[in-house]
Parts: structure tokens; sequence; C-alpha cells
């Protein structure tokens, strides 16, 4: 009978390290948190270097990030681009709370790892993200970790509110003209003599573009040290800062995962903290300035402001989205029954971002006759008793008057405009054909 011998391999199987990277986060711009987050570095450099089967693959670190959301941490979206290319075998992370507190962004990532062969080991809870039980218990644990940074987010918006209340603000934004010594506000002199001469300009009658264009070739920035824009003229000009005062609360945090920011219409108090620092312009032009800003506004028409004004000026609002109404000639001679009213939303985006039918102006004075119980439409009258009206998507006029009262007028399709209508359609079945 034959005999087998097996032959040993004389050359040595060498096992292949793995490739360790560690992750660290603080969310806190703080000593302690500095502090922390150094340590955390050290510890991983530490730990994974002196493990003979591994391999240094390096330590991603972000500081003063959420962990809410993973889309501002450069850190981690570069620790993950490297497993993308396969540098890394092995993610070292301190607890599930510093790799991600949203439930949906962390097993998302984990998955993606996985499915490229990348572990992820959290040492706090001891969970291994490739073994069998891995993914059920961080699901589990995530939620936890989820509410834990709603909870501290709410604690954190609590805690702002009631220094709200007190003054205090929650923190040191640029503004051109000031800088922070401490929380104290205090004067630059060379900003402050450009916002005076931007406030000075605009009373005088310069134009928004005229202002920027003197901004531009006197080399003025933003407080960001960007090129100064329409909209960061438009926030000089309203802000009540440079009277001395301060405005807490102006936006708020509306979803505490997203962190997602909105302008305060009301939903929050806001508190005005008088003669907070000192001023750069008086109070008296700073009304000078928003008068004129809400005089240029009630003036505006759509793109056209040289449009003349009548009593329906700024009178009529969209039911749907809000906007204006604007007088509007359908290419026809200037005759009042082919001019009509609407919407300035409409025609700058279209119907299918606002579907308010337009207004002829023939029916709109029929309507106010109607709503004013009299015979023939007076300008005096309607000033004095109308409010505004708002266009209804149904076709109806809402009127609201100065007494408080409202009243609804239908405006029915009249022969013209079936007429308009009947035109339109057989001029869209001819180019059809």
């Amino acid at each position: 009978m034959p005999k087998i011998t097996k032959i040993q391999s004389a050359v040595p199987q060498i096992k292949k390290r793995k490739r360790v990277a560690g992750y660290a986060r603080v969310s806190m711009e703080t000593e302690r948190m500095q502090h922390s987050l150094s340590a955390q570095i050290s510890y991983y450099n530490e730990l994974i270097q002196k493990n003979p089967e591994w391999e240094y693959a390096g330590v991603y670190s972000d500081d003063f990030v959420s962990g809410t959301t993973t889309t501002k941490r450069e850190g981690f979206q570069k620790l993950i681009r490297d497993c993308d290319a396969g540098t890394i075998d092995i993610i070292l992370t301190k607890s599930i709370s510093r790799f991600a507190r949203n439930t949906v962004d962390l097993l998302e990532t984990v998955r993606h790892l996985k499915e490229i062969g990348v572990e992820v080991w959290f040492e706090k809870e001891n969970i291994h993200s490739l073994t069998t039980d891995g993914e059920l218990m961080l699901t589990i644990l995530a939620s936890y970790a989820q509410e834990e940074a709603i909870s501290i987010s709410q604690n954190v918006q609590w805690v702002r509110r009631k220094n709200f209340k007190k003054g205090i603000p929650q923190a040191r934004y640029h503004i051109l003209g000031y800088r922070w010594e401490g929380w104290n506000m205090v004067i630059v002199p060379e900003e402050a003599a450009v916002v005076r001469e931007i406030f000075e300009r605009y009373l005088r009658g310069d134009s928004h573009r005229e202002i920027l264009a003197w901004l531009k070739e006197s080399g003025v920035k933003s407080s960001a040290g960007r090129t100064m824009t329409r909209a960061s003229l438009h926030k000089i000009l309203r802000n009540e800062t440079y009277v001395g005062d301060l405005v807490l609360q102006k936006s708020y945090v509306d979803d505490n995962l997203t962190h997602h920011r909105r302008r305060n219409h009301g939903e929050l108090p806001m508190y005005v903290v008088d003669n907070h620092h000192d001023a750069i312009i008086s109070r008296e032009m700073f009304k000078q300035a928003q008068d004129k800003a809400a005089e240029q506004k009630e003036d505006f028409y759509f793109v056209n402001t040289g449009r003349k004004r009548n009593c329906f000026t700024s009178k009529i609002r969209c039911g749907h989205c809000g906007c204006s109404f604007f007088k509007f000639k359908a290419n026809r001679p200037s005759q009042e029954k082919y001019i009509y009213w609407r919407c300035s939303m409409k025609q700058k985006k279209g119907g299918s971002i606002c579907p308010c039918k337009g207004i002829p102006h023939t029916k709109l004075l029929t309507a106010c006759c109607d709503a004013l119980e009299i015979d023939a439409f007076e300008e005096n009258i309607f000033t004095e008793k109308v409010d505004h009206l708002v266009m209804q998507e149904d076709g109806r006029l809402k009127f609201f008057f100065k007494d408080g009262t409202e009243k609804m007028e239908e405006l029915e399709q009249g022969p013209q405009d079936k007429g308009w209508k009947t035109r339109r359609e057989a001029e869209k079945s001819a180019k059809e054909s």
C-alpha cells in the first residue's frame, strides 16, 4: 500500500498586519475639551503603534463640531474617503456618541464600511461592527445616543434663552465697525467711518449699486473679509447694532438633529439690550434709513420701480404665496379693459409655483364698488376704508377693511374673459397642429 507523507512548507506564512486608524471628536470649544481631544489622539497613537499585529494608519479628529450630523466633520469625511481608497481595515473610536449621534447616519456609515470590509470597534460599548450581533446592538444604543444628543441640545438652548432674558449674547458675531474684547463690543475707527459713509450716501440718494461700486473702488471688504454684496449692504443698513443696541434671538434652531436655523419672525421672543455698546450712528439717522427703505419697498413692483403708483399699489396680495400684485398690460392698446393685476411671483417663476389667477382691472373696480356699496368707484373712499385685498386661489377677492371687518367678493368671469381664454386655446391648438 502506498505511503503518503505530508511535506511542510519551508516558507513561513507571514500574517498580514491590519491597518488600523483611530477617530476622535469633541463638540465644544473649551480648554477642557481641547485637553480631551489631545488625550484621545495620544491614546490612539500609542495603542495602535504598540500592537505588533497592527499597522498604524493615522488618527483622524474633529474639534468643536456636533456629532448629530456628519456633513460638517472634515476629519470624519476624510476617514471615510481613505476607507473607500482601501488604506484602512479597522477604525477605533471611543464610543457610539463620538462616532455619530444620529442613528440614521451611524447605521448608513457602518453598513457602507461593512460592504467594503472595514470594521469599526466601539470601545465603550465593546461592539465590533462585523460581528453577527453588532448591528442590532448598534441600532439600540445609537437610538439612545441620538436621544441624548437631542436632550443636550435642548438643555443648551434653554440655557441660552435664560441668558437672553438677562441680556447676555450667545456668540460673538463679526460685524463691520466693531471688534470683541471679551464680551464687550469696541468700535474700530476706520471701519466705523466706512459704516457712517454708507448711511450718509444712502440717505443722500445713492443707490445700492452706486454704494457697492464705491466700496469696491475703496477696497472695503465685509466683516468676513469678502467682497461686499447687495445682501451684506442691506444687512448693514438694517442693523440696529450701529445705534448701540443689541437684539438677541434673531434666529433659532428648529431641528435639534440638523441644527437648521430659521429667522425669528415672532415664533420666539426677542430681547433688546438698549445702549449695550457705543453707537456708530445716531438713532435719528438710523430711523431715516429705515423709513427710506420702507418707502422704497412699498414702491417696489416686481422688477420695475418706475411704475406709477395708484390706490391699488401694495394693496393686493396673493393668497397662495403672499407676494404683491402688480399692474400688467396684456399687449393691447392702452385701454382699461386690457389691464390686469397679477401676482409678481407667478410672473417671475410661472404658474407651477403660484396658481393664483390674475384680476382684470375692470372686474377689480366692480368688486370694489360691490364691497364698498357704492355706485361708481371713487379712489378716496377706497383709500379711506380698505386696508388691503387678498386674491384667493378659488378666484374670489377678500377685502380687509381698516375698521377690522372683512368681506368676500366673487369675481365672475365675464364675456371678455371667456373670449380671451377662447382665443388663447385656439392659438394653442393651431400651434400644436
